[in-house]
């Protein structure tokens, strides 16, 4: 069988993992919940030009940011407010409906 991944856009960890379980219903062959942050956190990472950065540095360049300021309207295109991504692998045949489950979930895909 052929398998077809997706990456969908969450406001909250429940709603992801509420969508996560109607996925295992269509026998998902695969998935993950994640957090992600513009600046990344964990260790050291790699930004711009091999300029490393401690995840002291990135706490600090997230709170710098523009639209953390309440000045601005954040820069191109402004937070969407879904930093939670559910990354799903799906048999092709149920494909569409793993994404009407995930949409109606309140995923962005």
């Amino acid at each position: 069988m052929t398998e077809k991944n997706i990456l969908a856009y969450f406001k909250s960890p429940e709603e992801a993992e509420g969508a996560a379980r109607k996925l295992q219903a269509l026998r998902v062959v695969d998935y993950s919940i994640d957090r992600f942050s513009r600046y990344g956190s964990g260790t050291m990472m790699e930004f711009a030009q091999d300029l490393e950065l401690s995840h002291q540095s990135a706490g600090i360049m997230a709170k710098a940011d523009p639209s953390n300021s309440g000045m601005s309207d954040g820069g191109q295109g402004g937070p969407t407010g879904r930093d939670i991504l559910l990354t799903a692998v799906v048999d092709d045949h149920v494909h569409h409906q793993a994404m009407k489950i995930i949409e109606d979930a309140g995923g962005m895909i």
